[in-house]
């Protein structure tokens, strides 16, 4: 493990930013309004009494702005988180499916799947992070078979109440943090 140097995510805060302001940005430029409301139920708009043209696209635009930000920010915390890692324990970005993040600690083999918050998905998606978890851990003892492999749901913020999920631990918030950077000091600095 080596000691976190918050200088460095100072400088990859301040050098990758950007991209998530590009990204917010191009998700406009893609936006059409013929899309969209293929993708919205017209009865909707008459049931919340949202009757003219000006308010039927401002409540698109911004549903889809809030939307988007997630996705892209989410998608920027987690860099961020794989970063962090990678300068604590030589952890890198997994190329397994379903997999985001890998690194080895206390013996062990980590496998990370990163979300932004604790309320990420439905029964099914939430099966289907688990198949992933199984088939990656299957993988990774076919190639090296003394290895113990450990599956966690990482949750850039929120909080969940019991982190020992059965198959997989889930950490959200600062124990995620904690988790992936061994220090108290760097989320109460950057991330709360």
């Amino acid at each position: 493990m080596t000691p976190l140097a918050l200088s460095d995510v100072s400088t990859y805060v301040e050098e990758n930013i950007g991209t998530f302001h590009q990204k917010r940005i191009a998700t406009l430029d893609d936006l059409s309004l013929s899309k969209v409301l293929k993708r919205k139920n017209p009865y909707l708009f008459k049931a919340k009494f949202v009757l003219t043209a000006e308010e039927i696209v401002r409540g698109l635009v911004d549903a889809h702005i809030s939307s988007n930000e997630e996705t892209v920010f989410g998608d920027w915390l987690e860099g961020l988180a794989i970063f962090i890692n990678g300068k604590v324990y030589g952890g890198w970005k997994s190329g397994i499916p379903g997999v985001d993040l890998e690194f080895d600690k206390d013996g062990k083999r980590f496998i990370v799947t990163i979300k932004s918050g604790p309320n990420w998905g439905n029964s099914s998606q939430i099966a289907k992070m688990k198949s992933d978890f199984k088939t990656a851990a299957k993988t990774l003892r076919t190639s090296n078979s003394g290895i113990h492999v450990v599956a966690v749901n990482g949750c850039c913020y929120g909080k969940t109440r019991i982190s020992d999920q059965g198959d997989y631990f889930k950490y959200c918030g600062q124990p995620f943090w904690e988790f992936i950077s061994s220090g108290v000091s760097f989320c109460l600095r950057y991330i709360l």
